[in-house]
């Protein structure tokens, strides 16, 4: 007992310390749990043999991190990307796998070994990578996806390699071929007994059959049976029952699944997709989130604690250099098809970029082929060794994507424009939320509208919408003057970037100074700038909502509905009359807190309007009684 708490407390102690350190240095969490398990292993010997075998535990985190994944995604989305789980993530894995296998065939090793090898280092790291597309809010982008689909096409593709492995041993007697066909795995006596299995031994269409019959069970549990049970946990009145039918139902399909041979990751995923239009799809996520964090970050660790630095230090240059080619041929690779499958820009080097190293599932492949006698075990301990790097490797990839991200971000003002070739009299640069709420009042009244933004996809999201808008830089004069800046009446500068709608307004004044402009601004600050730059209307972001909640709050704690609205009513025009007095005084070049003038001001406005509520009370108060 106490050797547990001794390795809980050190494993845990390391994470603390040390994820937090390297994400606020920008390198993210699974940098710091590698780092973390580096420290306490290898280097200072802290822990030891567990380390293998808590792995095994800690990598039930990807199997609860791929059923909440599939609790996101409905049936109808997972069909809609069977062009990118066949093509995207099939051409991949093929091409990857011949790649490296020809490499591996030019170093010198037999045909038979350099495409195990392959298929082991073509499949890339699930865990990490879909965590940091979680943290960094990238999953949803283009190249989130179609790197999800990938990697979900090599989660599948697993089964198949573990099938396909044996028949590439190099010693006798480890499979036979029965007479109707099937393949049987031969262990020695050393072994044991085998795994639990529903298949071993049965002939090939007999296993066909009770896998499918496990999967058909596991879809028609998820529909029929998961609602009946919820309410009856629900009955019960305890919370942490929740919690344990949550984990029941994860640990229970991952067990089905391992006992027809096939990943408990895919079947994981395959209930969680089946559970995604389920009411307690929510229920679900909150009870398991805890648990996939902590496992995910476990596996981490043990990866880290696991990797032999003694080995490393007699020939560093050698692992690392065969770790960055196997990054360098994965990446060219994937840049390639991504570039095929249409992907443009930061997409595509987040999808080259993100799936360039070697995975964890590489373990399990090597693990069971030097168990078959199929790759000898000094090559299998480097192929470890280069796996590691890779994933080591992996969070300083996604520092470079952000890098690149952010420079293209810089070119985004190089954009051909579209062309336009409508004018009206309101011009509204922006179409974000601000801007779209404006826009559907204004053309539901029957005024025509023209709008304009620099955001490719929100332009396409508002034109299935029947939405008319056109790509560009709104600041760009040539495009305000095709947009018919010289003849409109009202200029929207509804922008998210404070600097652009500052920018946008200045210009607009200075070509028009007849022209009404009405600007969204952030905060104060922002409101005086525009003012300055010639707005004539500045509405601030929170402002009218936050006097809203104001009348809301009046009117349920005394105040009538007329009441509560005279006292917002005076409330808004006072602050709007404040806001264009401080910004005389208001100076850009010294602290809000540190300029007399304003602080001054700022106080006397603050006791006018005391005074005007005061005397708003009291004509209420006067009528009530009259």
């Amino acid at each position: 007992m106490e050797s547990f708490l001794y390795q809980a407390t050190i494993y845990l102690a390391a994470a603390v310390i040390a994820v937090p350190l390297s994400a606020r240095l920008g390198l993210g969490s699974v940098l710091g749990y590698l780092a973390a398990g580096l420290i306490i292993g290898p280097i200072l010997g802290l822990v030891g043999d567990e380390t293998a075998h808590l792995q095994h535990v800690a990598e039930f985190g990807v199997v609860m991190m791929l059923f909440l994944i599939g609790l996101e995604l409905e049936p109808r989305a997972l069909w809609d990307m069977r062009d990118k789980l066949l093509g995207l993530g099939g051409l991949q894995v093929g091409v990857s796998t011949l790649a490296i296998m020809v490499v591996a065939m030019v170093a010198g090793h037999p045909w038979s070994v350099a495409l195990a090898v392959g298929l082991t280092l073509s499949l890339s790291s699930t865990a990490i990578v879909l965590q940091t597309l979680s943290e960094k809010g990238l999953m949803q982008t283009n190249g989130g996806r179609a790197t999800f689909s990938v990697l979900l096409t090599q989660d599948i593709a697993v089964i198949p390699i573990l099938a396909f492995l044996p028949l590439l041993a190099s010693a006798p007697g480890l499979t036979e071929l029965t007479p109707d066909g099937s393949i049987n795995l031969l262990h020695d006596d050393e072994k044991g007994a085998h795994d639990l299995s529903l298949v071993e031994g049965l002939p090939g269409w007999a296993v066909t059959l009770v896998t499918i019959g496990a999967v058909g069970f596991v879809v028609l549990a998820g529909i029929y049976l998961t609602r009946p049970l919820f309410r009856f946990i629900h009955a019960s009145r305890l919370r942490e029952m929740y919690t344990a039918l949550a984990l029941v139902i994860v640990v229970g399909i991952s067990f089905l699944m391992t006992l027809v041979g096939l990943s408990p990751a895919l079947g994981a995923f395959l209930a969680g997709v089946v559970l995604a239009n389920s009411e307690f799809r929510h229920e679900l996520e909150s009870d398991l989130e805890p648990f996939k964090g902590l496992l995910l970050g476990l596996f981490f660790i043990t990866v880290g604690a696991g990797i032999d630095v003694g080995f490393f230090l007699a020939d560093p240059m050698d692992l690392i250099g065969l770790a960055l080619l196997v990054i360098l041929f994965k990446g060219v690779i994937l840049y390639i098809v991504g570039r095929a499958f249409r992907l443009k820009g930061r997409d595509r080097w987040l999808f080259t970029l993100g799936l360039a190293q070697a995975g964890e599932f590489g373990f399990v492949l090597l693990a069971f082929s030097t168990q078959q006698n199929v790759i000898p075990g000094d090559l299998s301990q480097k192929l470890l060794m280069i796996i590691a790097l890779t994933m080591m490797i992996t969070p300083l990839l996604f520092i470079l994507y952000e890098l690149l991200s952010r420079r293209m971000r810089d070119h985004a003002a190089e954009m051909v424009p579209d062309k336009i070739d409508e004018q009206g009299p309101v011009i509204i640069a922006g179409i974000g939320r601000f801007g779209q709420i404006v826009n559907r009042l204004v053309t539901a009244s029957g005024f025509k509208t023209i709008v304009l933004d620099h955001d490719m996809e929100t332009i396409q999201l508002m034109r299935r919408f029947g939405v008319k808008g056109f790509l560009g830089d709104p600041t760009r004069p040539e495009l305000l003057k095709a947009a018919g800046l010289a003849k409109a009446q009202v200029l929207v500068a509804a922008l998210d970037d404070d600097a652009q709608v500052t920018k946008l307004v200045a210009y607009a004044r200075r070509q028009r100074p007849d022209l009404h402009i009405i600007a969204r601004a952030r905060d104060r600050n922002h409101v005086y700038e525009l003012y300055r730059a010639g707005a004539d209307d500045i509405v601030r972001e929170m402002f009218d909502s936050s006097v809203r909640a104001g009348r809301y709050v009046l009117e349920n704690v005394g105040l009538s509905e007329y009441e509560a609205a005279q006292a917002a009513q005076t409330f808004y025009h006072h602050d709007r009359k404040a806001v264009r007095d401080l910004a005389e005084v208001w100076d850009p070049n010294i602290p809000t807190a540190e300029n007399t003038a304003y602080v001054e001001r700022s106080q006397a406005l603050q006791k006018d309007l005391e005074t005007a509520l005061m005397e708003l009370n009291e004509e209420l108060a006067s009528r009530r009684s009259a």
